[in-house]
């Protein structure tokens, strides 16, 4: 791939690397502080039903993923789909869309970091800086979401082999805590605290399985680190949809069994119902401590991988001519693309400034990009499915045209979510504001751009036309 011949990238993940990678993307913090609403809403089997056929959709989606990132594993993932089927506009399109929704949840878990400290620190507020939306903003607080975001920035700046070890470690704590929780069900759990089974009926289920779409999110950061892979192009596939299968595994264990930890009633009345959960399954409130502390693990995975793919996205796009250059530097020592994790690490920095309510804002507005993107990528798999049946895919969709309709209506089916009057609908004015934002000056860098028309070398003529002009 033009841009690339410099051998920067250094393929040095393996197995265990990137499925830590996408599952640890994908199991961020809302599996603490959403479960006590989601079984209000459905019932204990009827969230743990939501996440099945939430699942479900994403896997359907996944298996477009999954198809594509063999054929194509280059750094930039959704990126390079896009311009070798649809052409250099509707490339920009999806990935400026994705850039929004990955440097979302780069920003989100800078807020969620602070936010879940105070289960532990319950004084670390003090300083009041100011109130934004009704909340107040104070410096203790916002400190640790900047020097956070620093460790997660740096961390990521000196390669990408120590983030992905940080990554294994963190996905590994997380794990133990799972199988405690797991386990203290079945020594302290009670079928009775799992009544209702079933709560709101279909609508109650329906509740549920509008947020599990945005609980999934992360198993795409595989396809923008493919380049530094090494393994075969079909295991990277194969690995992608295992790792949304461990993820449905989870969010219907944490569902089962925080259900079976508490009744209705003390669920209702818990702040954090998940460490209660955890608290008393095992008749311990330290145990309640170290689920939080899982939570915090949670937090660090998905923001490391979610700063792995935006910066390699933002790269794939500046090596095509769509960004300035200054995104596509390669560092000569670490072979990271610097100047891009400095951006989105800069970006996060600037997130708990403006306080509690941030977190709202950035996954409603994330959230619709990375549906949005969903959308365009199962449009790809389906357009170079018809334009190029003889491209090899070592992982090849059986069934494909069937899957990749399936994708597309599930993924247009949950963005009229987002639309005023639906159910997840976007609040006027914040978050409308970050999407119009992001987008306005999307607009100015998309109307630079050449038109250059789809093909397998749609890249190399878009470089061509960029340059052409540049000396115009």
């Amino acid at each position: 791939m033009t841009g690339h011949d410099n051998g920067g990238f250094v393929r040095v993940l393996g197995r265990l690397d990137i499925v830590a990678l996408a599952f640890g993307a994908m199991i961020g913090f809302g599996w603490i502080v959403l479960t006590g609403g989601f079984l209000e809403d459905a019932g204990s089997l009827g969230s743990a039903l939501a996440f099945v056929l939430g699942g479900t959709v994403v896997a359907l989606v996944g298996l477009t993923y999954a198809e594509l990132v063999s054929a194509m594993p280059s750094a930039g993932g959704e990126h390079n789909y896009a311009l070798r089927a649809l052409g250099s506009r509707p490339a920009f399109v999806t990935s400026w869309t994705l850039v929004l929704g990955y440097v979302s949840v780069v920003a989100f878990e800078a807020v969620a970091l602070p936010q879940t400290l105070l289960y532990l620190i319950p004084d670390l507020p003090a300083g009041r800086l100011w109130s934004i939306a009704g909340y107040d903003v104070h410096l203790t607080w916002v400190a640790v979401g900047v020097v956070g975001a620093i460790v997660i920035t740096v961390l990521n700046y000196v390669g990408v082999r120590p983030a992905a070890v940080f990554q294994t470690v963190a996905v590994l704590f997380l794990l133990a805590v799972g199988v405690l929780l797991t386990l203290g069900a079945f020594v302290g759990g009670s079928v009775a605290n799992m009544q209702p089974l079933f709560s709101g009926g279909v609508s109650g289920v329906l509740v549920v399985l509008v947020a599990t779409p945005f609980l999934f999110v992360g198993f795409d950061v595989i396809p923008q680190s493919a380049e530094e892979i090494n393994l075969p192009p079909r295991r990277i596939g194969t690995l992608l949809l295992v790792s949304v299968l461990l993820a449905i595994a989870w969010y219907v264990m944490i569902m089962l069994t925080v259900g079976a930890g508490l009744g209705h009633g003390e669920r209702a009345d818990a702040e954090l119902p998940t460490a209660d959960a955890m608290a008393s399954l095992w008749n311990s409130p330290a145990m309640g401590t170290v689920l939080v502390l899982g939570g915090i693990a949670g937090i660090v995975t998905s923001w490391n991988a979610f700063l792995i793919g935006a910066s390699r996205l933002l790269f794939a796009m500046a090596t095509s001519g769509m960004l300035p250059r200054w995104f596509a530097r390669l560092h000569p020592r670490f072979g990271t693309p610097s100047n891009a994790v400095l951006f989105v690490g800069g970006l996060s920095m600037l997130a708990p400034l403006f306080g509690e309510q941030m977190l709202t804002w950035l996954v409603d507005a994330g959230s619709l990009s990375i549906i949005a993107a969903y959308l365009m990528v199962a449009l790809c798999f389906l357009v170079l499915r018809a334009r190029e049946p003889r491209m090899p895919r070592p992982f090849r969709v059986p069934a494909g045209r069937t899957i990749g309709v399936l994708a597309i209506v599930l993924s247009l089916g949950t963005g009229v979510l987002f639309l005023p009057g639906m159910p997840a609908a976007l609040t006027w004015p914040w978050e409308w504001a970050i999407v119009g934002v992001w987008w306005l000056a999307g607009l100015v860098l998309v109307l630079r751009l050449p038109r250059v028309g789809p093909g397998p070398d749609a890249e190399d003529h878009l470089i061509v036309a960029v340059r052409m002009g540049d000396k115009h």
